[in-house]
């Protein structure tokens, strides 16, 4: 049985990948373009890597997920029950009772059948004050890390802190536990060049400087590999497209009159148990949850909004392979160059508090205006054109593709996020 190191670098296209500033990467042999599942966001994409399957099947169809029992929005929950299929480490372990797996800041792996588990896991006191940690199994392999590398730093991991620390620190813990666990697969998400995509786009030249550190790290990660015997995968969950400006479908629903809000102390709060309609945003696609008499509607308030390039009903998400339960009864996907923001309000003065704060848990989508901070009032801004680079749609061409290399099948032959989990099989010669 054979080692094999995973490392997802998050944001990563065919386009950098091919960048004179990636030196190690664009030398990796069998390099090739690899079209992302739908959507092509981090959580979804990597259930595909891990099952094999599409979204209609494992059932991550989104970063967040609307509980239509509990009528709450939740984003980046962490439990593996939630990934619905085999994973590729259960395969292993009933084809090899042998195998051995070690998983590194992965989403969606607590509780899962791994022998290694590490990832982000904050404990929140009752004075408000937050100790940042990590969740690893064994339990005490956080403290043994602490004691090597020094504490995981969240403030590098996401916000407007958020910095190359945070992907050396998981580089060097997947060193730490490759060497000292000798694990069969060890699976690594280095986050870092996720971030200044967002912040500055793609086509800014300060990107290059970025490339530069992850690729560093990447260069440090193959020589411990090979050293210790292990065959090297290189991957990416999509590339992103260079925005200008912000989609707010809440709002066309609430102008509508499809969304509802309710007043507290001055702030606009969604009502999602009185609204006909409403969208969880994520990037560049948005899951419409609408009531069977509110549909028609929801789509026709969306359909005449600028930057939304399509939507998908019943039909077309069976033809997408988003077809599942959890999904909206409507997405709709932006067009390149825009992205969907989840703002409700038309007057600033009534947000929520919580949107000028990082609070990744209770916003109904994804916010990257986190990554930034206002000077004067060292708040998040609420101001949707700072964002510049974005992700979720299907590439259209090989530059927004996304990335993959190492030992793979001969002849160039194309691979698909829905490969992965094979290639990593056959590459542990089981």
């Amino acid at each position: 049985m054979r080692k094999v190191v995973v490392v997802n670098i998050a944001g990563l296209s065919w386009s950098l990948s091919r960048n004179t500033a990636a030196s190690t990467i664009n030398k990796l042999d069998g390099a090739r373009p690899m079209a992302p599942s739908f959507p092509a966001v981090t959580c979804p994409v990597q259930a595909t890597f891990t099952t094999g399957t599409p979204a209609s099947r494992h059932g991550i169809v989104a970063n967040g997920l609307f509980d239509r029992d509990y009528l709450k929005v939740s984003f980046w929950e962490q439990s593996d029950r939630l990934v619905q299929g085999r994973k590729i480490w259960e395969t292993a372990k009933q084809a090899n009772p042998d195998f051995t797996c070690a998983l590194l800041f992965w989403q969606n792996i607590i509780g899962a059948a791994a022998d290694v588990i590490v990832t982000p896991a904050p404990v929140h006191k009752t004075d408000g004050r937050m100790i940042p940690s990590c969740y690893t199994q064994p339990a005490g392999l956080y403290g043994d890390l602490v004691r090597s590398l020094g504490p995981f730093d969240l403030m590098s991991y996401w916000g407007p802190l958020a910095s190359i620390k945070s992907s050396r620190w998981i580089a060097s813990a997947a060193s730490y536990v490759f060497q000292r666990c000798q694990p069969n697969l060890l699976m690594v998400y280095l986050p870092h060049l996720d971030y200044p995509l967002q912040k500055f786009g793609p086509e800014s030249l300060r990107i290059n400087e970025e490339l530069k550190q992850i690729d560093s790290l990447l260069a440090e990660i193959r020589d411990w590999a090979a050293a210790g015997g292990a065959e090297l995968l290189v991957l990416s969950e999509y590339g992103m497209t260079q925005v200008s400006g912000a989609i707010t479908p809440n709002r066309v629903l609430r102008q509508a009159g499809l969304l509802k809000v309710r007043e507290v102390e001055g702030m606009e709060l969604l009502d999602i148990a009185s609204s006909m309609a409403f969208a969880v945003v994520d990037h560049q696609v948005a899951h419409v949850y609408a009531r069977p008499d509110a549909i028609d509607a929801a789509r026709a308030a969306l359909a005449e909004t600028d930057g939304i390039e399509a939507i998908l009903g019943p039909a077309e998400k069976a033809e997408w392979r988003t077809n599942h339960p959890r999904a909206g009864e409507l997405i709709a996907i932006a067009r390149h160059d825009k992205w969907f923001a989840y703002y409700w309000w038309d007057d600033p003065a009534k947000a929520p508090d919580f949107a000028s704060t990082v609070d990744i848990h209770r916003k109904p989508g994804y916010d990257p205006c986190e990554l930034f901070i206002d000077p004067a009032t060292r708040a998040i801004p609420l101001d949707t054109s700072l964002v510049k680079g974005s992700h979720g749609r299907m590439p259209t061409d090989d530059r927004t593709m996304a990335f993959i290399a190492g030992p793979l099948p001969a002849g160039g032959r194309a691979v698909n996020a829905e490969d992965v989990a094979g290639v990593i099989l056959d590459l542990l010669q089981l």
